[in-house]
C-alpha cells in the first residue's frame, strides 16, 4: 500500500515486432463485476483516462525485449483483484 507496484509480463512471439504489436492490460475487482481496459500501449503507451487507475499507471515494458509490464502509483487494498495482460502481435496472437 502507498509504494509503487510493477506488474511484470512478457512474452515471446514467432512474428517480428512491428508497431502493430498490441499490449492490454484489464482489471476485474477482487469483489467481481466488469472487466475494465486500464491500460493499452501501440507504438505509444495509452493509459486510461477514466476510473480508480487513473494517472496512476505507467509503462515499464521494452517491447523489443519481450516485455509489457506496467506500474501502478499509490495501490490502496481496494485495488486488488485480476489483472490481465495481454499481447497481440499480428499476425501471431
Amino acid at each position: 500500500v502507498g509504494e509503487q507496484v510493477s506488474l511484470k509480463c512478457s512474452f515471446k512471439s514467432s512474428s517480428p515486432i512491428t508497431e502493430s504489436l498490441t499490449v492490454d492490460w484489464t482489471y476485474r475487482p477482487l469483489t467481481g463485476g466488469q472487466m475494465e481496459t486500464i491500460f493499452h500501449y501501440q507504438s505509444v503507451p495509452y493509459p486510461t483516462t477514466v476510473g480508480r487507475f487513473k494517472d496512476r499507471i505507467s509503462w515499464l515494458g521494452n517491447v523489443a525485449k519481450g516485455d509489457a509490464s506496467i506500474a501502478i502509483e499509490s495501490p490502496v487494498m481496494s485495488d486488488n483483484g485480476t489483472f490481465i495482460c495481454s499481447v497481440k502481435n499480428p499476425p501471431d496472437v
